[in-house]
């Protein structure tokens, strides 16, 4: 038994372009580890190739690790042009990108740390970064809160101009009971 199956082509999606987001210092707290590297960094280098990042969108990435910001940039951009998620990878495309990325090294237990932080953010600010602060927590749970605590004792966890926002990417619990 045989069919004949007449296929037309589709016509092309017309798709509307995406809108540009606010501007931001995206502040990842764990981001020299394997989430940033397989996944923000990537998720965010497309977002900029489609032009949904404001021009004053920044990324601080926080780690234990030492480095300096452009080791960050670096290493971020070699696991993103391997990265499955990232769309059409270029070299002239992740220079344009890489501009936004930098790095401070603090160990997020340490109470010390917090201030350097704030200062940090202050610096950015002056030099012409955007005051609305996004905090993306990309720890091991048992971390969140004393981040979170760290944050409210110098008062990153409010703006006088701006906003900020905390986002926690682990569930807490096993299940609705348990968090």
């Amino acid at each position: 038994m045989s069919a004949n199956i007449q296929a037309s082509p589709l016509e092309k999606l017309s798709r509307q372009p995406l809108a540009t987001g606010g501007s931001c210092v995206l502040i990842i707290f764990g981001a020299s580890g394997d989430l940033t590297k397989r996944k923000l960094i990537p998720g965010l280098y497309n977002l900029a190739c489609e032009g949904c990042m404001n021009p004053e969108f920044e990324v601080l990435g926080i780690g234990r690790t030492p480095m300096s910001s452009e080791e960050f940039r670096r290493k971020t951009g070699e696991a993103a042009a391997k990265a499955k998620d990232t769309r059409n990878f270029s070299e002239s495309g992740w220079a344009d990108f890489e501009t936004r990325l930098n790095y401070m090294t603090g160990d997020i237990n340490d109470p010390k740390f917090y201030p350097q932080l704030r200062v940090r953010l202050e610096e950015m600010r002056k030099n012409g970064s955007s005051p609305n602060h996004l905090f993306y927590v990309s720890t091991p749970a048992s971390v969140a809160g004393p981040i979170i605590e760290g944050l409210g004792a110098v008062g990153l966890n409010r703006r006088d101009r701006g906003w900020t926002r905390i986002i926690l990417e682990k569930p807490f619990g096993r299940d609705l009971e348990s968090a």
